[in-house]
């Protein structure tokens, strides 16, 4: 014979046993977060970096290679790559900003009068051009007054961002455990992710979780890395053809094409090198660097980005604008690459859930 049923509580008692349930639930999580709080920015970068050398990864893997050796390869091409430059370069980042700040100032001051005899004999464009040099030249006093307070807010603005560079090291190497970790068990971190992500949304929220990861990528390769190649191009190009400072302006070419606002600048910086090295009479040298400049650098920005970013997720720039000074405010130097990510995958996010929503 059955057994009847046992009696459900009643009263008061289930509400409080499911309250103290959520409450504790809620602690735990709470603390959880609280705990991983201040390697946040390690654990998102590190994210990154695995979610974005995984085709290498998955190549290696497939190659016979095992998963620590892999994980260690990559490791030591992020250190080869990024964390060694770093090394070499942020100790004396601020004052190269501060003595590159002083030579561009007084470099304003002695700009020549008269433009070049040369110039005028230039097709086309040489009588619009050395009237342009003209007017600049009659307006150069003025000029550096109305420009003077900008220079030492863009100058406080790049101090900020080398010492950010410098803090960030630290980050860096935790980064590159979190990472070690995805190559590592990545298989099996991807099949938790994407348990969780049927369990809370379905077929829906798996897609989203895969499309996320392209999105991803498309920021990683579309937006920094474009940013990281222009960067190293300009500092070897500087190099090769003696402009000082070779590495400041090839960080400081980064800055500006990984902000987008300010992506005009790296033309002008390297215009700038060019008409430095002629001034110094080094006219080959200068006819090197504009070749170089519109060939490794400026081509990189016009046609890889975009080709590389419409591979993963089509972001509007203002969304990259936005991740990237937003990022930088919030994540300090590593925000330069977490921001334009979180937002692309809140754009993913975003966009399934519009799909998916019946009007």
């Amino acid at each position: 014979m059955d057994q009847p049923p046992p009696p459900q509580p009643q009263g008061l008692a289930p509400i409080m046993e499911r309250g103290l349930a959520i409450l504790a639930v809620g602690g735990v999580v709470l603390g959880i977060l609280a705990t991983l709080q201040p390697f946040a920015t390690s654990i998102m970068f590190g994210a990154i970096l695995a979610i974005a050398l995984w085709p290498l990864r998955d190549t290696l893997v497939r190659r016979g290679i095992g998963r620590g050796l892999a994980a260690t390869l990559l490791i030591l091409l992020v250190l080869a790559a990024i964390v060694l430059p770093t090394l070499a370069i942020a100790p004396g980042l601020v004052e190269a900003i501060n003595a590159g700040m002083v030579w561009a100032r007084e470099a304003l001051l002695r700009a020549p009068l008269e433009p070049p005899a040369w110039l005028a004999d230039l097709p086309v464009v040489g009588s619009k051009v050395t009237a342009g040099w003209g007017q600049l030249a009659e307006a150069r006093d003025n000029l550096g007054a109305v420009i003077a307070p900008y220079l030492v807010r863009f100058q406080s603005v790049l101090l900020s961002v080398a010492g950010g560079l410098a803090d960030s090291l630290i980050q860096m190497l935790l980064a590159l455990a979190v990472a070690a970790m995805f190559w590592t068990s990545g298989e099996a971190i991807a099949d938790s992710l994407q348990h969780a992500a049927r369990r809370i949304g379905g077929a829906t929220g798996a897609d989203v979780l895969a499309t996320a990861s392209g999105a991803v990528r498309s920021v990683a390769y579309g937006v920094v890395g474009t940013s990281i190649w222009q960067g190293v191009a300009a500092a070897i190009g500087y190099a090769i053809a003696g402009v000082p400072a070779a590495s400041l302006l090839g960080f400081l070419t980064f800055v500006f094409s990984i902000s987008q606002v300010l992506s005009p600048l790296v033309v002008a910086m390297w215009i700038g090198a060019a008409w430095w090295l002629f001034d110094q009479g080094q006219t080959g040298w200068a006819v090197f660097m504009a070749a170089w400049g519109l060939t490794a650098i400026s081509s990189a920005d016009n046609l890889i980005r975009p080709m590389l970013i419409k591979r993963g997720v089509d972001m509007p720039l203002s969304i990259v604008i936005i991740g990237v000074f937003g990022g930088f405010v919030a994540f300090g130097f590593l925000g330069l690459f977490i921001g334009p990510v979180l937002l692309a995958v809140g754009l993913v996010m975003l966009r399934a859930w519009r799909a998916a929503t019946p009007v």
